[in-house]
């Protein structure tokens, strides 16, 4: 399924969708790239935390961080979709005291980020995501 479809589905099912995503926790966030400005929509687990969301640029255990997590470092204030909401939040990139509780509870609850962790000598960056308020 393209990014596209899943997206739409996304949105037609109140942020949920089927197949290898089937009850995961996702969200959609939009965000502006770093280099063009144009915004992008990128479809993504997360995990709940005090503060808001946990976000995971693993970019499936690619050498790489992913596109997403280079626009959020350039541009914190985004906007994400959950279930039915939007909220408006600002990105800030974990310290490893923070980071550390929240990545083993993504590796436990989903044990396909483990092996993308095994198979990168890159750090997994933790992004969490916390509502703008006012």
């Amino acid at each position: 399924m393209t990014d596209r479809a899943m997206i739409d589905e996304f949105r037609a099912n109140d942020g949920k969708v089927g197949g290898r995503f089937e009850g995961a926790p996702l969200l959609l966030l939009h965000h502006l790239g770093a280099k063009t400005g144009q915004e992008r929509v990128s479809l993504m687990m997360y995990q709940a935390v005090d503060t808001g969301y946990a976000v995971f640029a693993s970019k499936g255990g690619a050498p790489s961080h992913p596109g997403w997590y280079h626009n959020l470092v350039a541009n914190p204030e985004v906007t994400v979709e959950v279930d039915t909401e939007t909220i408006a939040v600002t990105a800030r990139v974990t310290k490893s005291d923070e980071r550390e509780p929240i990545w083993a509870e993504q590796k436990r609850a989903y044990p396909f980020f483990a092996a993308y962790e095994q198979k990168i000598d890159r750090q997994i960056p933790v992004v969490i995501l916390e509502p703008r308020t006012g």
